[in-house]
């Protein structure tokens, strides 16, 4: 006979007889619902995963891994601040920049927006701007020409702009009269459009040379600041403070990637948590339905146990044998579920067109999203996390009613035999 015989015996029940199909439904209920809310677990939080992703290298193809300022919002010595920050050897490049809030009108189009200054040279080393050009490039910037280039969505918003065409710029700063207070404004010539695939930066950000920025908001020699990038984007944190204890004085601040935008991150990762504790409740369910097939189990094999009990087992074989039975159908659910949600997560590119051209919808739309697209990335350390919730809870849900089984006295099962 198979050893140990508490396994054959186990597996032997997960089976249907004439008399118990019921109970194999119910089993098979229970394997079915564990696989789909482990699937639906995994699929959801690499979709979260590669959300994060996308818009984290999306943010840092525009933004910089960390910021210096002043905070008087005026950076005069900035070629040596920038000295300074290079020497650290995690440091690979450095921007200067001016940044501001103006207003853009063309004809009877108008729209804010914010403004930033640029070395067409120096930011190409700190971000991605460059590569994001349909039209026009970031070196038709020239000092004094006052060339502007807009994000693709602002420049629709304007009328549909194209390169050639004239906006003017007006920003928050008056300018004194014989007429009375006036807002200052200047014409610009568009150079160039930009597409970051990122609706906030597309919809609200121009760019111009640093030069033309400082005469627009008479900074003078000044900058509002200095954009690194850094060999490792997840260490800004730690080279903002070790930057910040090298520079003299307390005049300058650090700031880096996590701090500008760890309000959205905070709350992704809140949602994620709370997506986990509430699919990993599917999952629960599916699972305690196997207290309900073993409890029709064990009062269906009471004459059963009762003879195996005369035969010499012990209450503990016993319970082993529906410890078996249940966590063989945890463990069917939780491979099920597992390859399924790998499988969907893995060729959610694939899966997620098709259904939108099926049914003619979009899952993400770019006015409402930060990204058009449903992404995904699956990360194994969550895959086997699940897993092995699912597969705890399953067995958990087996102690009961095995345990229940065990305490079967014989003489009461057979009485009525």
């Amino acid at each position: 006979m198979f050893r140990p015989w508490e396994i054959f015996i186990g597996l032997r029940y997960t089976r249907a007889k004439r008399r118990n199909h019921f109970i194999s439904f119910i089993s098979l209920s229970s394997m079915l619902g564990m696989a789909l809310g482990i699937t639906a677990l995994i699929t959801v939080l690499s979709v979260m995963n590669g959300a994060v992703k996308e818009v984290r290298d999306r943010i840092l193809d525009m933004a910089a891994h960390a910021t210096i300022s002043s905070w008087d919002g005026r950076l005069a010595d900035w070629h040596n601040v920038l000295e300074t920050a290079k020497q650290n050897p995690k440091v690979l490049n450095g921007a200067p920049f001016i940044r501001g809030e103006a207003m853009l009108t063309n004809s009877s189009w108008v729209s804010g927006t914010i403004i930033q200054g640029v070395l067409p040279d120096q930011e190409k080393t700190v971000s991605d701007i460059a590569k994001k050009m349909v039209a026009g490039s970031l070196d038709d910037l020239h000092p004094g020409a006052f060339g502007i280039i807009l994000g693709k969505t602002l420049a629709e918003v304007l009328g549909g702009v194209i390169v050639g065409d004239k906006v003017t710029v007006i920003i928050p700063q008056a300018n004194v009269t014989p007429v009375g207070v006036m807002p200052r404004l200047k014409r610009f010539t568009v150079v160039g459009i930009f597409d970051s695939g990122m609706y906030e930066y597309d919809r609200g950000l121009a760019l111009i040379h640093i030069a033309d920025a400082a005469t627009l908001f008479r900074l003078n020699d000044n900058v509002s600041g200095i954009r690194l990038k850094l060999t490792d984007l997840f260490q800004a944190p730690l080279v903002a403070r070790e930057i910040t204890q090298h520079l003299p004085g307390n005049a300058y601040r650090v700031r880096d990637w996590t701090q500008e935008h760890a309000n959205f991150f905070r709350a992704v990762q809140t949602e994620k948590t709370a997506m986990f504790v509430i699919l990993m409740l599917i999952v629960a369910v599916a699972a305690f339905n196997i207290v309900s097939t073993l409890v029709m189990v064990v009062t269906d094999k009471q004459a059963d146990i009762a003879i195996l009990r005369t035969l010499g087992a012990s209450p503990m074989s016993i319970m082993g044998v529906f410890i078996v039975q249940g966590t063989s159908i945890g463990l069917i659910g939780t491979l099920l579920g597992t390859l399924g949600g790998v499988s969907l997560a893995s060729n959610l590119h694939v899966v997620v067109p098709f259904i939108e051209n099926l049914f003619d919808i979009k899952f993400m739309s770019p006015d409402v999203y930060l990204i058009s697209d449903v992404p995904s990335q699956l990360l194994w350390s969550d895959v086997w996390t699940i897993a092995g919730v699912g597969f705890g809870l399953a067995v958990l849900a087996t102690l009961y009613p095995a345990w229940r089984a065990s305490r079967t006295q014989p003489a009461d099962a057979l009485r009525y035999e």
